[in-house]
């Protein structure tokens, strides 16, 4: 065993984030780690990395073993380089390094300083330090960030300092890496490269992700859920059957519960009736205790919050009606997406292009043609960088974007709303709720205080979270508040850019299931293969693929 994790409790002020946690992680185990947006998975790796220690529990690893984990704040980088941070965020390299350049000069006929000198050059040369330059840059190129390894690190973007975090662990050697996240800022190719090194390294890892493709691969998944985890072997489609099985399993006994919650309020009254009527003090006594005893077992199950039930569309097509008659009764709150679609549409070409090329200083691709009707969906595919955001950026008319040869038309009278990775700067001091009614009024909409509430609840966020700035919300919150503005003009083209990234697994499916009802058109990039077996329609290429 690599480590055996206990955290019995994790607060953050009267709030109870975790109560009973516990997993242990075998040598070379892959694992899943999921949970709905706010339960606390990020928390969990602050913990397991030592950056929080404030909790209660024990955190045990194998004597010696080396842990790694990708980094979410970037307070101590000064100047540093890409290279030079990758570099030293590599176990030993910066003690051995040290060694090699200094004891040169210093060790003289020291035998002890000339032994560590002479161990020091070996293990050097063991961990294949002296060719490591050249492999971090050609993991950095291969990530698409060849030009890089000498910029400053701090010059960077989010999505890239996510990749160089990546590639950092790549080249760890670690025996347990803790990665959050490490798909979101991925194209395919480089997001099929990741998969193929998680599937043949030999570290231990526990992966926050939704990624439902890097799922697919883990031996295990280990989700979070009301304060606890539970574990689940197998992949990602083990998961949903286990998943079926359990929570129908919960939701028995749940409904038990409630049933017994019922019988002992009514015995309750019952019991005080009957000590009230009696005439005899052993009989009175009989029927106080019987009316204590209920009223302690039934404060003891009326604290006991309602556990989170979440089964997948497809599972729950195979479930009994019984079941289904619990789902539908005890399900978790997901987002409501309210996509108005009438098959009264026409079919007319909504966006088109002929012999296009577009691009900035120079082009970043030519001769690309489309046609995209109401009820069609297309999805741009290529590598980051071949022009697919700046084709919609075209799309949306950005006057920056130059047309180099062919041309590109799009209905004037459409109706656009857009999901986009990152929220406009526009917004990100305003309050939730204020951001809200600003993005409605920008664009000539009608909104109200009830509107906003109806808003909020639909997508999952309280009355606190309506007064929280949005550069202070989580990314899973920053996701719903881009769906609630995509949607906001009742859209006749939705354009998609990586959807899924940051949502949780019943907010993709919600969305996937929305998607599939709609009737207007859907331009979409996505790197999700669950996500675009669902969606499906045709494959525009756009660049060298």
């Amino acid at each position: 065993m690599l480590a055996d994790i206990t955290i019995t409790e994790k607060s953050f002020g009267p709030k109870s984030l975790m109560k009973n946690v516990r997993l242990t992680v075998n040598d070379s185990e892959k694992i899943g780690v999921i949970g709905r947006n706010g339960v606390g998975k990020s928390t969990l790796f602050s913990i397991l990395s030592g950056t929080d220690k404030d909790y209660t529990g024990n955190i045990m690893y194998k004597p010696g073993a080396v842990i790694v984990a990708t980094q979410q704040e970037y307070h101590d980088v000064g100047d540093k380089t890409v290279l030079q941070y990758v570099l030293q965020g590599l176990p030993e390299y910066a003690a051995l390094s040290h060694i090699i350049e200094t004891y040169p000069e210093t060790m003289g006929e020291n035998l002890k300083k000339i032994h560590e000198y002479s161990t020091a050059l070996e293990r050097y040369n063991d961990k294949g330090f002296y060719q490591i330059d050249e492999q971090i840059e050609r993991e950095l190129a291969n990530f698409q960030l060849p030009d890089v390894a000498h910029r400053h690190f701090s010059t960077l973007s989010g999505g890239q300092k996510r990749l160089v975090e990546v590639v950092k662990i790549m080249h760890s050697d670690a025996q347990l890496a803790l990665i959050d996240e490490p798909t979101n800022h991925m194209d395919y190719i480089a997001k099929n490269q990741f998969i193929d090194w998680l599937k043949g390294a030999r570290e231990a890892m526990l992966v926050i992700t939704h990624d439902r493709d890097v799922l697919r691969e883990v031996d295990r998944i280990v989700e979070i859920k009301d304060g606890s985890s539970q574990s689940y072997k197998g992949n990602y489609d083990a998961y949903l059957k286990q998943n079926a099985v359990s929570t129908g399993s919960q939701m028995n006994e749940f409904e038990m519960t409630e049933k017994r919650i019922a019988n002992l309020k009514v015995k309750v009254i019952e019991y005080q009736r009957l000590k009230e009527k009696s005439r005899t003090g052993s009989t009175i006594q009989r029927f106080k205790r019987l009316e204590e005893n209920s009223r302690a077992e039934l404060v003891k199950l009326q604290t006991r919050s309602k556990p989170t039930f979440w089964i997948d569309k497809e599972s729950m097509a195979d479930m009994n009606y019984k079941t289904a008659g619990q789902y539908e009764k005890f399900k978790a709150r997901n987002v409501r997406i309210n996509l108005k679609s009438t098959e009264s549409r026409s079919k007319h070409v909504l966006v088109s292009a002929r012999n296009l090329s577009l691009g900035y200083d120079s082009p970043l691709f030519t001769g690309v043609n489309l046609d995209l009707r109401e009820g069609e969906a297309l999805e741009f595919r290529g590598r980051n960088g071949a022009g697919k955001t700046t084709l919609i950026k075209a799309i949306l008319g950005d006057p920056a974007v130059k047309t180099f040869d062919g041309e590109l038309k799009v209905d004037d009278q459409i109706r656009i709303g857009i999901y986009e990775q990152e929220v406009s700067p526009t917004y990100f001091d305003l309050p939730l709720d204020e951001a809200i009614e600003k993005m409605y009024l920008s664009r000539d909409l009608t909104i109200s205080t009830t509107k906003i509430r109806s808003l909020l609840s639909d997508y999952l966020f309280t009355e606190g979270d309506g007064k929280t700035p949005i550069a202070r919300l989580s990314g899973g919150q920053k996701a719903r508040f881009q769906l609630i503005t995509m949607l906001a003009n009742d859209p006749q083209l939705l354009i998609l850019d990586e959807p899924t990234n940051h949502l949780d697994l019943p907010s993709i499916e919600e969305l996937e299931t929305a998607l599939g009802k709609y009737t207007g058109a859907i331009l979409y990039v996505s790197h999700d293969g669950y996500f675009r077996s669902k969606i499906v329609g045709e494959v525009l290429k756009i660049g060298v693929q």
